[in-house]
């Protein structure tokens, strides 16, 4: 392997440790019967967490992420839903309102910020989710339009029943089967799209 690091798009240089990690991934499991954006978020969300079982557990549609790849890029809004999910998306700001938020009688914390948000951004924005099941579950209630649900909150409480409300709604959308998910792992899969090049196939 060249010690010389590799350019990705958006001038993102790559670490070769990076470059040796996504290389190992390879060399356990063949990922090249996915279709190039759906190939992008399985590597980097296995990447993410090392856990190669995301590739049989995680859902997403080739259409779905084309979408939200070009109104990403395009400028859209993305809204998450706790800081540590803003802090992993490294070359896009985002919208964390819960800091902001209030819990009530049948309202989450998380909830409630999911709420403001949607009152900053509107339609259109793309949301990761990957702490609150109650976030989650409180944008399906919304006429959020949106580009693109990242949903991959974690817990034993909630959490993959969230995520299968989530598919169930037809929503553009990332999802996962199992319990686990993570801020991490949701943080991953928007980088990917935010990371894959606008115009060339991905490799």
């Amino acid at each position: 392997m060249s010690r010389v690091s590799q350019v990705f798009p958006e001038n993102r240089v790559v670490h070769p440790i990076e470059q040796e990690s996504f290389r190992r991934l390879r060399a356990r499991l063949d990922t090249s019967h996915f279709p190039p954006l759906t190939r992008a978020v399985v590597e980097r969300v296995i990447h993410s967490a090392a856990d190669l079982d995301y590739a049989d557990d995680l859902v997403a549609d080739e259409g779905a992420l084309a979408k939200a790849h070009a109104a990403l890029h395009a400028g859209a809004p993305v809204v998450v839903d706790v800081e540590m999910v803003a802090a992993g998306i490294t070359r896009r700001d985002t919208v964390c309102r819960l800091k902001d938020a209030k819990s009530g009688p049948g309202l989450t914390r998380s909830a409630h910020a999911v709420r403001l948000a949607y009152e900053d951004v509107g339609p259109g924005a793309l949301w990761v989710i990957g702490c609150a099941p109650t976030a989650l579950e409180e944008l399906l209630t919304l006429d959020a339009d949106p580009a693109l649900v990242i949903g991959l909150p974690v817990g034993f409480v909630g959490a993959a029943e969230s995520k299968a409300a989530l598919r169930e709604s037809g929503l553009p959308a990332v999802s996962n089967v199992s319990e686990k998910g993570g801020s991490a792992v949701a943080a991953a899969a928007l980088n990917a799209l935010l990371y894959h090049p606008a115009t060339k196939e991905f490799s």
